[in-house]
Order: C-alpha cells, then sequence, then structure tokens
C-alpha cells in the first residue's frame, strides 16, 4: 500500500517537475537571447534604428500632395482682372507662379522641366469677362507625371471659380451656379497625404523587422554552430521557438512603439482611436511578422539568403499590394484576390482607421480575426517544419 502511494506521489511530482524544469529551460534560452542581442547589437539596430531611418526616407520622401508647384504664367495685356487672377495663385500653398513674358519662352520652360504647366491670359480677357460666355484661361500641362497634371488641373479649375467668386461679390452680382457644393471631408480634413501614408508606411515597415529579427539571427546562429550545441540539449522545439519569440517581441513591440510616437510627434499624424487598440492589433500583426521571419529561417541557414528572402516574401508585397500606396480597389481582379494574401493589407487597414476614424469596429475586428488566422498559419508551420535534427 504504501509503495503505491508513493509511486502515485512520483507520477504527480514528475509533470510538476516537468513543467517547472521547462519554465527554467526557457527562462535560460531568453536569457541567452538577451545577452546575444547586448553582444551583437544589429538586432537592436534592426528593431530600433531601422524604423527611425525607413520612417525619416518614407515619410519625407513619399508624398502625393502637390505643393509649391512651379507653373508659367503668360499673361499677353497686364491689367487689374489679370493681376487679380494671378493672386489667388500666388496666395496659397499648390503653386509657385512665374510670370513668362510670352508663349514660346513658357513653352521652353515646359520642355526643359523647369514648370510643370503653363496658364494663359489673352489679351482680350479683361472684355471677355463681361460677356455671357466668360473669358477662356489656357492651361497647358506636363502629362509625363500624371498624378501631378489631375492634381495641378484640379487646382486651377478650383482657383478659377474661387476667384470668379470674390470677383462677382465684388461687383455686387453673386455668381449664379446651378449646383452648390459644400463638401465635407471626414477622416482626413486637411486632405494631408502623410496622414494617409504614415499609419500604412508603419506597417510596411514592421513587416520587414518582424521577419529579419527571427530570420536573420536564428539564420546567424546557424552559420556560428550555435544551434547545433542548442539541438543536443534537453530543451524541446518549442521552447526554442518560444524562445526565439519572446525576446524579440519584446523588442519589436519596442520599435512599434517609437514609430508611432515618431507618427504622432513628428508627422502630427492624429491617433483618433484608442491606444489600447491600437497595441493589441499591432502585437497580432508582429506575431504574423516574426512567425514569417521564423518559417523562412527553417528554410534559409545563411544570413545573405535569409535576408534576401524576407526583403522578396515580405517587404516587397507589403509595399505594393497592402493599399499603403495603390488604392487597391483600382488593381486588376486577379490582383485584388491576390492581396488577401497579404497580412500587411488588413494592418494597413487597422492603422488607418485608428489613427484617422478611431474606433470602428466594423473594420477593426474582421482585420484583426484575419491577423490571428495568419499568425495561427505561419507559427503552426513553423513549429511542423522545426526539428531538433542537423539535416
Amino acid at each position: 500500500m504504501k509503495a503505491s502511494e508513493e509511486d502515485g506521489r512520483k507520477r504527480t511530482a514528475a509533470p510538476e517537475n516537468a513543467r517547472g524544469g521547462g519554465m527554467m529551460r526557457l527562462r535560460g534560452l531568453v536569457r541567452k537571447e538577451f545577452l546575444q542581442v547586448v553582444r551583437d547589437p544589429s538586432s537592436i539596430g534592426i528593431a530600433f534604428l531601422m524604423p527611425v531611418v525607413l520612417l525619416l526616407l518614407f515619410g519625407y520622401g513619399v508624398s502625393l500632395d502637390a505643393e509649391h508647384v512651379p507653373i508659367a504664367v503668360v499673361v499677353e495685356k497686364p491689367d487689374a482682372d489679370t493681376a487679380g487672377f494671378l493672386a489667388v495663385f500666388r496666395n496659397n500653398d499648390f503653386f509657385a507662379p512665374v510670370v513668362i513674358k510670352d508663349m514660346r519662352q513658357a513653352e521652353e520652360a515646359l520642355m526643359n522641366h523647369r514648370v510643370d504647366g503653363i496658364i494663359g491670359l489673352r489679351a482680350n480677357f479683361a472684355r471677355d469677362l463681361q460677356r455671357p460666355g466668360g473669358a477662356a484661361v489656357q492651361v497647358i500641362l506636363n502629362g509625363v507625371d500624371a498624378n501631378t497634371a489631375r492634381l495641378v488641373s484640379g487646382y486651377v479649375e478650383g482657383a478659377w471659380l474661387n476667384w470668379m467668386e470674390q470677383r462677382s461679390l465684388s461687383l455686387g452680382n453673386p455668381l449664379s451656379q446651378p449646383v452648390q457644393v459644400e463638401q465635407r471631408v471626414w477622416f482626413n480634413s486637411a486632405v494631408r497625404s502623410r496622414n494617409f501614408l504614415v499609419p500604412g508606411l508603419i506597417a510596411v515597415i514592421m513587416t520587414l523587422i518582424g521577419a529579419l529579427l527571427t530570420a536573420l539571427v536564428v539564420a546567424r546562429e546557424w552559420e556560428r554552430g550555435t544551434m547545433e550545441a542548442l539541438m543536443v540539449t534537453p530543451v524541446a522545439v518549442h521552447e526554442i521557438l518560444l524562445g526565439k519569440l519572446l525576446p524579440y517581441f519584446i523588442m519589436g513591440m519596442g520599435g512599434m512603439g517609437l514609430s508611432v510616437a515618431m507618427a504622432v510627434w513628428v508627422f502630427e499624424v492624429p491617433l483618433t482611436g484608442s491606444l489600447w487598440v491600437l497595441t493589441a492589433t499591432s502585437a497580432l500583426f508582429l506575431l504574423v511578422a516574426l512567425g514569417m521571419g521564423l518559417l523562412l529561417s527553417t528554410a534559409a541557414k545563411n544570413q545573405f539568403v535569409a535576408g534576401q528572402a524576407a526583403i522578396i516574401v515580405t517587404f516587397l508585397p507589403a509595399f505594393l499590394l497592402s493599399g499603403f500606396i495603390f488604392d487597391i480597389d483600382s488593381m486588376p481582379r486577379v490582383v485584388q484576390g491576390v492581396t488577401h494574401l497579404i497580412a500587411a493589407r488588413y494592418f494597413v487597414s487597422i492603422l488607418q482607421t485608428v489613427f484617422l476614424a478611431g474606433n470602428v469596429w466594423s473594420v477593426i475586428l474582421p482585420n484583426a480575426l484575419a491577423l490571428m488566422v495568419f499568425a495561427a498559419l505561419f507559427l503552426g508551420l513553423s513549429r511542423k517544419k522545426s526539428r531538433k535534427r542537423l539535416d
């Protein structure tokens, strides 16, 4: 009877000792990773320096706004009306007008890319304003950059309408329009492209950082031979994966916090939603990115191959197909279908919503669910592909 009781106590103590030993091994692995980071601070550079550099480069270098566009103005017969019309272009941030004497010089400036457009006011401009049909304004644009050409065309039409309204009011004859348009811009009232681009840029950057943190670090251990030494220890495969994930998850969240701080305080992007929602969804997406890096590391045991694979498989699809710059609805149907396989697409939607619109749960919850599926998929595949063997 005593022997059976002792056997029962041993069987009960065995799982407890296994759990305790597992926690001790996990703590040891996490401590080893942090010591590795201190000895080789390239991971710190990936987690904290890379977001700063990329945010500064892309945040200031990528813009969809047309500001201070050089535009030539050719006035054949200057008078009070042409001066008032020209003042509309001088008194805004969209244009940098340059007065040129004749059309030939303006066309040469356009062909030499000194200006992006030409506005021509003929000699009969003031006289034609008195007629029912109004005066004609010639607008010539450089169509090489189609996006800028469309923006400038819209700005010119808006400036023309604004000037006509001001002139009619000054003459005591309000401008008659069949339709009065009252614009209401929601979520980004300043219509700054940076408010739209910077949150998406954070998602693209965190995709690259999360993949590099795990892929490069694990590949480096294979190159140095430390992974082989780890394989002969009693550490289980899931403990190895957790030991790799936890330190770089913490570092990745630190890089995410730094990116959000730069978005709010450096680029002045409004954070309308809750910080806890942003933190929770960011942690979910970081698990996806780290899982992609772990999966890449199982195939690539060389740092160069792992780095190239991380850029091609994670960064480029996130940059091109996430909706960060290019509108997904404007893409071909086949490409729109492919974007559903890009995890960054869902995180970009969450970030832009939380930053600009707030906690819109009809947008946040479906995208967060998609991120959960991606996290389970990549982490599950990483666990399945990882074996304690050297082949």
